[in-house]
């Protein structure tokens, strides 16, 4: 892969400026996010980097890997390379080798430990807010319908589509899941993914559920901004069906695997009301429908390709219907989007790191962050460095340790053994231990050949210290040691990397406050000052 750094170039006037004067040129698009006190200490923190480079990008791609700490990055490039015969340490993966990298302060406004809601908003909104909600700023009140009226927040996909480009989300967890639902939805709740999670008091108040605000988001979004003329979001793929779909049987797709897929308790099937919004878009369930889609020729997608999450890229070969990996749904999406010679922004989610490391098994981890460079680079391909704009961040880490004292080249997923022996080392207890651990969840699970992190759930907490000896701690199936007992392993609160590549890239240097990230991105891509020029 040959990467080439930006050329430098003299100090920049950031874009961000344009903000300063938002709703001179096009009143219908409010200026009110503009105050918010975290807005401007990163739009300050932008000008204050006197960044070298060009700026300029047509397109904008943002790759989140959930819960991708530094630590799972680099058990990730060492498991890659041992997979390939080397020693592993050496090895990079797509994004190591970008030319810029910066760090994300990833608190959210009430949490010293963030959720996955908290950190997309300020990724996606450039306004730090609470855990828990999405799109909102931090006067919400979390489960409290009556408060999302005015703390509303635009993103930085809705400023792409003002903008006249083609925008699009993918997404290996449901589509209605925090991350990719923070580019969308504005809800006092993560948790209100259909109908059927809302209380009735909020659906009384008027609130509507997450996967009804993407269905309708075209809608929304004009009468949220009087004047405006949008066409929708091209590319939507991830999981999540049920929250599509109404709870009757009759609404069952090949690959349910519930004996009612659907869970909304409106009776409304959402994919037959996209279908009629969008007679010319292409509805997919399944690896056939996805291969057969004429990327040159199709105006948009929605690919619903899992009842729940999709399946881990380590067990995907086990789905009924099959499903396309994030590397396919990637390039797809690019195809498809690249069409319009404005330029498009994506936003790609590799959301089953999170839950991997939430089950305690870093093989199932591992093999998505893997998966999620080859989405990097597949991206990488299918783009211009000049007009592209490419980040990967994570939202959040994990309690997750690469610790010990193993040699060079040992199994990343191993009993530790260090320089100058060939026997696992044995702890103050006697019994060997691994390089990678937790430090809370599940504890460990031997569950052999099984690809399925999630299995873990039906098993008991086994927190503690186990005798390892003659357990094959580099199946997929092993789950690791943990310290502190809990249902699930927990996020971790220190800081995630950023790796920029294109033009724009130098803006995430340093260390940042995670909104940063919108902000290097509407300077990049102009989004705030074309669309409030109407383009």
């Amino acid at each position: 892969m040959n990467i080439k750094k930006l050329s430098l170039a003299a100090a920049i006037s950031l874009a961000c400026a344009a903000t300063a004067n938002a709703g001179q040129n096009n009143a219908s698009v409010p200026d009110y996010q503009a105050q918010n006190q975290w807005y401007q200490d990163a739009v300050q923190t932008l000008k204050l980097k006197q960044a070298s480079g060009s700026l300029g990008a047509k397109n904008v791609i943002l790759f989140v890997g959930d819960g991708m700490g530094i630590s799972t990055v680099t058990a990730a490039r060492i498991l890659e390379g041992q997979l390939n015969e080397l020693d592993g340490e050496e090895n990079n993966l797509s994004f190591d080798l970008f030319p810029y990298t910066g760090l994300a302060k990833t608190y959210n406004v009430d949490a010293q430990t963030p959720d996955s809601a908290g950190t997309a908003t300020a990724m996606m909104t450039g306004v730090k807010t609470d855990m828990g909600v999405l799109g909102v700023d931090e006067d919400i009140e979390r489960g409290n319908c009556s408060t999302v009226a005015g703390n509303e927040l635009t993103t930085a996909l809705e400023l792409a589509e003002l903008a006249g480009k083609s925008t699009g989300l993918v997404s290996t967890a449901r589509i209605t899941h925090a991350t990719p639902a923070a580019a969308y939805a504005k809800s006092a709740d993560r948790n209100w993914e259909d109908i059927s999670d809302m209380p009735a008091d909020a659906v009384a108040e008027g609130c509507t559920d997450i996967a009804l605000q993407l269905v309708e988001f075209e809608d929304n979004l004009e009468q949220r901004y009087p004047g405006a003329d949008v066409d929708g979001i091209e590319v939507v793929m991830g999981g999540g069906r049920r929250h599509f779909l109404p709870k009757d049987a009759a609404y069952n797709s090949s690959d349910a695997v519930s004996p009612v897929e659907g869970d909304r308790t409106d009776e409304r099937d959402l994919t037959a009301e996209w279908q009629a919004n969008y007679p010319n878009g292409q509805y997919v369930v399944d690896q056939d429908g996805f291969n057969a889609i004429d990327a040159n020729g199709t105006e948009r997608v929605f690919g619903l390709f899992n009842e729940s999450h999709m399946q881990y890229e380590a067990d995907r070969a086990n789905d009924i219907a099959g499903e396309p990996s994030l590397s396919e749904m990637t390039e797809k999406a690019i195809d498809v989007l690249d069409n319009n010679d404005k330029g498009f922004f994506l936003m790609v989610e590799s959301g089953r790191i999170d839950h991997a490391h939430h089950a305690g098994n870093a093989y199932g981890a591992l093999t998505e962050a893997i998966e999620l460079s080859n989405a990097v680079e597949a991206a990488m391909e299918a783009t211009d460095p000049k007009d592209t704009l490419i980040l990967v961040t994570a939202d959040h880490s994990h309690v997750f340790t690469i610790a010990g004292y193993p040699k060079r080249g040992n199994p990343i997923l191993g009993k530790v053994v260090t320089v100058g022996s060939d026997e696992p080392s044995l702890a103050s207890d006697g019994l060997p231990y691994t390089t990678l651990g937790y430090t809370n969840g599940m504890g460990f699970h031997d569950l052999g050949d099984e690809t399925d992190s999630d299995a873990v759930y039906s098993e008991s907490i086994n927190a503690g210290r186990q005798d390892l000896t003659e357990v094959d701690t580099t199946a997929p199936g092993f789950h690791q040691e943990a310290l502190v007992p809990l249902g699930s392993e927990t996020h971790a609160g220190e800081d995630v990397a950023i790796y920029g590549y294109g033009p724009g890239a130098q803006l995430i240097s340093g260390v940042n406050e995670q909104n940063i990230i919108f902000h290097a991105m509407d300077a990049t891509a102009k989004l705030n000052e074309k669309a409030r020029s109407g383009h």
